[in-house]
């Protein structure tokens, strides 16, 4: 097959950097992330996050920046597999999937119903590069407009995954789609990764160099009950605790640990879980 001519603006080009690191990644001896549906994809897109550095550029910062997005979604794709052990007959909202191949690397159980969300350009994209799958379900609508939560049952316990996207949305839409996943399900858990104000202040509109914008951020993991009083924190993972942290070079490990001592720099980015209790609804969110 041609490769196709893929052309995404701002935030969606980053789409593409993730899943180009992910099939990168997964190509390595010892890949952090087995991911040869990202592989498959990209023989089928005209993609190359590498233009973007000199061949030095890349050896110190395109690898790193790989095994970043590789431990991320691995991280990811571990507390997915955790929640559905709880909770066989579940619901999964992958909110912002773009490429990601996260329905296949989990493999979930036949009885739970996964829907993957997205802009109806990038969902055409996954129905011609990526397989279909029962229990599976693709939604092409975007963020800000939440009628598309009416294609899902509500009787199920539900994960709300959101993995690199909030940060692109302002704080009233990123509180409607909180709200209105905790009002609208009996309970569950809801797992998405943050920045810190102070990445707002520093990335600006040129995210990756691709002109994506960072519109929200969290400072204290709390802060969220200011936007959905529901959120009860579990847990907040920060970058030493993410699957596949030792594959870091140790250079690169100890500054990660060494930014630890400072509370700014600890937050700079994590993954956080809450769980989340429906009204009148006995279902829990898991540990």
């Amino acid at each position: 097959m041609t490769p196709d001519k893929i052309q995404f603006p701002k935030e969606k080009e980053t789409m593409l950097m993730t899943l180009h690191c992910r099939a990168i990644q997964s190509q390595w001896k010892e890949p952090i992330l087995h991911d040869p549906w990202a592989e498959d994809a990209m023989q089928h897109i005209d993609y190359d996050i590498r233009r973007n550095y000199s061949a030095l550029g890349w050896r110190l910062v395109g690898k790193m920046g790989c095994t970043v997005v590789a431990t991320r979604a691995a991280t990811f794709d571990l507390l997915t597999t955790q929640f559905l052990a709880d909770h066989p007959h579940a619901t999964v909202l992958h909110v912002g999937c773009g490429m990601d191949s996260r329905v296949f690397r989990v493999n979930p159980p036949g009885d739970v119903q996964w829907y993957d969300v997205d802009y109806p350009d990038v969902v055409d994209l996954r129905r011609r590069l990526l397989p279909d799958r029962s229990s599976s379900h693709l939604i092409g609508a975007s963020l800000e407009d939440l009628t598309w939560l009416s294609q899902v049952p509500r009787d199920q316990p539900t994960l709300l995954l959101a993995e690199g996207v909030l940060m692109y949305l302002g704080e009233a839409e990123v509180k409607a789609l909180l709200t209105a996943v905790a009002e609208r399900f009996p309970g569950g858990q809801m797992v998405f990764d943050v920045v810190h104000p102070m990445i707002l202040k520093s990335v600006g509109s040129n995210v990756g160099g691709t002109g994506a914008t960072y519109r929200w951020s969290l400072n204290e993991p709390q802060d969220i009950k200011l936007l959905e009083p529901k959120l009860e924190l579990i847990k907040e993972y920060r970058m030493h605790e993410l699957v596949g942290f030792s594959r870091f070079a140790l250079p690169v490990r100890t500054i990660f640990r060494a930014q630890e001592i400072i509370p700014a720099l600890r937050r700079m980015n994590r993954i956080v879980v809450y769980r989340y209790q429906g009204a009148g609804s006995d279902v829990p969110g898991g540990h």
